[in-house]
């Protein structure tokens, strides 16, 4: 086996990027975040906007018309070229030691190569809606339809390159709720449950 690796796939809003980046800097090893998307440019050619809109969302809510869409005559699009490269990079972020990585599909990226703890972040809407306005501020777009659009879309991203179900719990080793637990109890508990990873 690999490397002893937590991946954290998270609704918006629900503080799973500010929880990796704790759980991290508790354990001394790295976080890869938004540094992933200047690695994938390099990789792949295709600019840092593009890759930081598409490389976990998809134009569509709907997988079906995301996999259709955009197609050249051999059957590939750019979110394909972006897929491979996203692999490549994760898989070297990987191999490089002990880290954490936030989103991009990780889990299913290296759940073959490494020691996973694989968790997933959520909080009920209306927390991650204040979440979201303390953070990012308001958006001439309402809260609900920010919230609703980033996650339909996150999961029609995981579905069509991992064809695994988003945010269903069966899918992961620990999924915990960061508003009732809180963010800095959210980082202390996978600290321990990474100590504790045989």
């Amino acid at each position: 086996m690999g490397n002893r690796i937590i991946t954290i796939s998270r609704e918006f809003g629900s503080g799973g990027r500010t929880i990796g980046k704790l759980a991290a800097e508790k354990l001394g090893i790295p976080c890869y975040d938004q540094e992933i998307i200047a690695k994938i440019a390099e990789e792949s050619g295709l600019a840092e906007e593009y890759i930081k809109e598409r490389g976990e969302y998809m134009p569509s809510s709907s997988w079906i018309a995301n996999a259709l869409s955009a197609r050249s005559i051999g059957g590939l699009a750019n979110e394909d070229q972006l897929w491979s490269s996203q692999c490549k990079v994760i898989m070297d972020l990987a191999q490089k030691g002990p880290c954490v990585i936030v989103g991009r599909c990780a889990d299913h990226i290296l759940r073959d190569d490494h020691e996973l703890l694989t968790v997933f972040i959520h909080a009920p809407k209306e927390k991650r809606a204040e979440r979201i306005v303390r953070v990012y501020g308001e958006s001439d777009v309402s809260i609900e339809k920010r919230l609703k659009d980033k996650d339909k879309r996150r999961k029609a991203y995981y579905q069509l390159y991992t064809d695994t179900e988003w945010g269903v719990a069966n899918n992961y080793d620990v999924c915990l709720d960061s508003a009732s637990i809180g963010i800095e109890k959210c980082a202390d508990l996978l600290v321990e449950l990474y100590k504790g990873m045989k």
